[in-house]
């Protein structure tokens, strides 16, 4: 990985603190603001990380987060399984997050209730039956209703970078989407929608964007996040981070031997390595991101080590690994068309 400490030291200040400016960065770690500016403004032309604008679609109407996870006959390659599959399946606006290998993939979405899923998940069923795609097994679907779910990561690399830049992270994994139903203007929804469409543009482009003032773009904008209406993450690109196999882990727990869904027992497997982790009474699916195959053994050691520790049950567990330099992303974090869709924002 070619940066230096200091390199690896702003790099993980943007990531940890994706929302603050370079002299709050400067003073969290204790370097000079114009070296932060300097650090930030090479590592983004660099491609090193990107911006993402998470919208709080649960306080706005949508019910559920849904993730769909599945093995494919490799009769197809998946360049063609791509084009066919964007076309009818990773066009729908609920889907956010999509991810295929030859024989496997996974993707993630936001919805307004199960009608929606249902919908795209006929879609892909019939597409992939028709395809002679499916292997033994019908696309597998984990729902996580808002209202009685939690996700203590979502794609939070703070961990994962402290541990690879030997930088010690203190996270405390508080639920990432806590239910607060709350109201907009249809002014204030115009430039929300537009600022999870364009996370990383200037007041000034949005303001022009729409036909207001910079000022009142500003004010909706701090208030936006001051109100956790909306989440600013920070991605780092997993090549650069020379990070080689990516983790699903899907996990059904006995009831009678399950972690205290109240008490955040489930809080236990998380590791540096989980970037994304959701939960509900006696359900989980974590993400995890390993820099060689033997360490992602030992990940996965340590997680059912854990679980047997504890005293729990894994009933039914399901474990997919994608090699990063093999596997697609599909969908790369588009928050924008359910944002749209949920919201009914109606400029552009």
């Amino acid at each position: 990985m070619d940066l230096t400490n200091y390199e690896k030291k702003v790099l993980y200040g943007i990531i940890k603190y994706p929302n603050v400016n370079d002299r709050e960065i400067a003073q969290k770690l204790g370097i000079k603001q114009s070296t932060v500016a300097a650090i930030r403004k090479r590592l983004r032309e660099e491609s090193y990380y990107k911006i993402f604008a998470v919208p709080m679609l649960q306080n706005f109407g949508a019910e559920m987060m849904v993730v769909i996870h599945t093995n494919f006959n490799p009769v197809i390659p998946l360049e063609k399984r791509i084009e066919i599959t964007e076309k009818r399946i990773e066009a729908s606006e609920e889907i956010f997050f999509s991810m295929g290998e030859e024989d496997k993939g996974f993707s993630l979405s936001f919805a307004k209730n199960y009608t929606s899923i249902g919908k795209i998940n006929d879609i892909r069923a019939k597409t992939f039956g028709q395809l002679g795609l499916l292997d033994k097994e019908y696309p597998m679907e984990v729902i996580f209703p808002f209202e009685i779910s939690k996700v203590y990561r979502f794609f939070n690399f703070a961990t994962l970078t402290g541990k690879l830049f030997g930088i010690k992270d203190e996270s405390d994994n508080q639920n990432f989407f806590p239910v607060k139903e709350s109201k907009m203007t249809n002014r204030e929804k115009e430039v929300f929608c537009k600022i999870i469409e364009y996370p990383e543009a200037s007041s000034k482009d949005i303001a022009e964007m729409i036909g207001i003032t910079r000022h009142t773009v500003g004010r909706l904008k701090r208030k936006f996040i001051g109100n956790d209406y909306i989440k600013i993450i920070a991605i780092p690109d997993f090549s650069k981070l020379e990070l080689k196999i990516l983790s699903f882990y899907h996990i059904i727990f006995d009831p009678r031997h399950s972690p205290d869904y109240e008490k955040d027992e489930v809080k236990k497997l998380l590791n540096d390595e989980v970037i994304f982790f959701a939960t509900r009474q006696f359900e989980c699916v974590a993400i995890s991101l390993y820099e060689s195959y033997e360490n992602y053994k030992i990940g996965k050691t340590a997680m059912f080590q854990k679980i047997k520790e504890e005293g729990w049950i894994a009933e039914k567990y399901m474990i997919r690994t994608f090699s990063l330099n093999k596997a697609k992303i599909i969908k790369d974090f588009n928050f924008s068309p359910i944002t749209k869709k949920i919201l009914e924002c109606t400029r552009g």
